[in-house]
């Protein structure tokens, strides 16, 4: 039976040895194994959800990526199945249509990924990984990036495995003690002027993250936590899903095209689905599987706004005192369960406020992991962005109506969860584990 590791695999800003970035990519290969372990195959193979692959496909794709960018590109193999290449290309094979392709079965995708990871191994140990080799070996670059993509899946398949119906998946039985609350309600001011924004170009980090650039802020109010669900549950019950006024035109027609009420997986006589459980709504939590609409309605009820995603990103990176740009909310120390709810294996976010160890420079807490939190930013390039290794990843969504989402969900590997690292997704999108907070002008 596969393991679930219980610490965060090496790495973070400083570049990994060949042996260091092995165990990165065999501690994230033990993860991934170790969360569909407990599906049958049937439900590996069958689609659960037109939005979202079957879980089989995920695994393919994790090996043909793989095999693409550590054996092809970074070792000048031949490609190991050059017949599957368009089964599990991302960009070719939109998730709707992923279930009526030829993919591999549960079974064929693990082996294919063990053939796949045995091919990568060989080429590690021969690349040259100095800061003066090629542009993808060098400082391991495309080996930290084969990691990261596959921990995304993991995220994205565990998005499947909570859309499915109940008995599909049933997760360990895990216990999370997480530190007391600290406080849940407030705001913190954040001043006027300019910061650092984006990766500074240290450590791994995706084109969409850089340039560093210095954009000028208004002083902003931003809330200490995530909203909970016993705030926004009062918006569902003071009738914000009925009041016209508090949507925008694009997410009052979603509504009433999704006849939506509540938050997804919200039941109406007061609960939550979680997999394959029903528990009653814990107003302490962040709320979970919002889009992009519901959240900017909640704070238009409040009489307030999404952060820009430059706003949300000053909140939790800044250090005014030290003049410093932190990794993580809290400093440059990897993350642990003291300071976030990250890493999957609670399986669910934590009460709001309940780190206060990972409270970033001006205070405010929950800014990595429990919910991923929209913004009110659409998803571009920085200025003077350069896509790199290639375009697929970034650039083509730029332009469209995607939104920026920022800090990473329960569900997010640590290394995920820098500050820098930006997520998008369409603004009807509830699948993913989000939640938001609201900010609000300050008068000069």
């Amino acid at each position: 039976m596969a393991r679930a590791t219980e610490t965060a695999p090496p790495g973070g800003a400083r570049p990994l040895s060949a042996e260091g970035l092995a165990e990165l990519l065999e501690e994230t290969r033990r993860r991934t194994l170790a969360l569909i372990e407990p599906v049958s195959e049937s439900d590996l193979e069958r689609v659960h959800d037109p939005l979202m692959s079957p879980l089989a496909w995920d695994l393919g794709h994790i090996a043909a990526f793989e095999d693409l960018w550590l054996c092809r590109r970074a070792g000048r193999l031949e490609p190991l199945r050059p017949e599957l290449a368009e089964v599990y290309d991302a960009t070719e094979t939109p998730r709707r249509d992923r279930g009526k392709l030829p993919y591999l079965g549960a079974r064929e995708a693990r082996a294919y990924m063990t053939e796949v990871r045995e091919r990568a191994l060989s080429v590690l140990e021969r690349v040259d990984l100095s800061p003066e080799s090629d542009p993808l070996n060098a400082r391991g670059l495309v080996w930290e990036m084969v990691a990261l993509h596959e921990q995304q899946h993991d995220e994205t398949m565990l998005q499947t495995l909570q859309i499915a119906e109940a008995g599909v998946y049933r997760p360990p039985s895990r216990r999370v003690d997480a530190p007391p609350v600290e406080r849940t309600g407030g705001t913190v001011l954040v001043e006027a002027g300019p910061f650092p924004m984006g990766d500074a170009g240290a450590g791994f980090a995706y084109d969409n993250e850089r340039p560093r650039h210095e954009p000028d802020l208004p002083a902003f109010e931003i809330d200490r936590t995530p909203v909970t669900v016993g705030a926004y549950r009062e918006f569902v019950e003071e009738g914000g899903y009925r009041e016209r006024r508090w949507w925008s035109d694009e997410g009052w027609a979603w509504r009433e095209a999704e006849g939506a009420e509540r938050p997804l997986y919200w039941t109406a006589d007061g609960g939550q689905r979680i997999f394959d459980a029903v528990e009653p709504l814990d107003d302490s939590l962040p709320v979970a599987h919002v889009s992009f609409y519901e959240a900017e309605a909640y704070c238009r009820f409040r009489g307030r706004r999404l952060p820009t995603e430059a706003e949300w990103e000053k909140a939790a990176a800044w250090d005014p005192e030290r003049g410093e740009h932190r990794r993580y909310p809290w400093g440059d120390a990897e993350p642990d369960t003291a300071r976030a709810n990250l890493d999957q294996l609670a399986f669910r976010p934590q009460p709001a406020g309940s780190r206060p160890a990972g409270a970033s420079a001006y205070g405010v807490l929950g800014m990595a992991g429990d919910v991923w939190e929209w913004t009110s930013s659409r998803f571009g390039g920085y200025p003077g962005f350069r896509a790199f290794p290639y375009p697929e990843y970034s650039e083509i969504f730029f332009g469209g109506d995607y939104r920026v989402l920022r800090g990473g969900s329960w569900a997010t590997r640590p290394l995920v969860a820098r500050t820098s690292f930006r997520n998008w997704d369409h603004p009807q999108r509830r699948q993913i584990f989000a939640g938001f907070r609201c900010a609000n002008d300050v008068e000069p």
